[in-house]
């Protein structure tokens, strides 16, 4: 049920040999992501449950879901970048059928994220998922 923005991850990270670079890979996409405006930096917007600033900005358009989101740390920001790869585009009444733990796993991010990291990416799709349920 991956997007093909997804897909395209998970076929970069098959050519990557060691997690050093899938790494800086998810840094990467992180970085070329635009930044979230500052307008939208809001206690509405902010995700509790990460150790790291993070804030996600859900737009519903013609009936798919999409959002922008923005953190004050690297690595945050890229596994932001990867969830909007992961929903960004789906219908948002599938939001809620995406196996987000299963597609992260086929990038092995639950085995080399920190447990403090694991349980923020845990909160940002619970968001995301609860945004989108809420918008169906």
């Amino acid at each position: 049920m991956a997007t093909a923005a997804f897909e395209e991850i998970v076929e970069d990270f098959e050519f990557m040999e060691d997690w050093e670079d899938r790494y800086r890979h998810v840094i990467d996409l992180g970085k070329a992501m635009k930044p979230l405006d500052d307008a939208l930096k809001v206690p509405a917007t902010k995700v509790d449950g990460c150790a790291s600033q993070v804030w996600l900005h859900a737009v519903i358009e013609d009936g798919e879901f999409r959002f922008d989101g923005d953190s004050d740390a690297m690595i945050v920001r890229g596994l932001i970048a990867v969830l909007r790869c992961l929903y960004s585009g789906v219908p948002v009444k599938e939001v809620a059928a995406v196996d987000a733990k299963a597609e992260l796993g086929r990038l092995g991010l639950n085995d080399h994220l920190s447990s403090q990291r694991s349980n923020g990416l845990r909160s940002m799709i619970e968001r995301i998922r609860e945004t989108a349920m809420a918008q169906a």
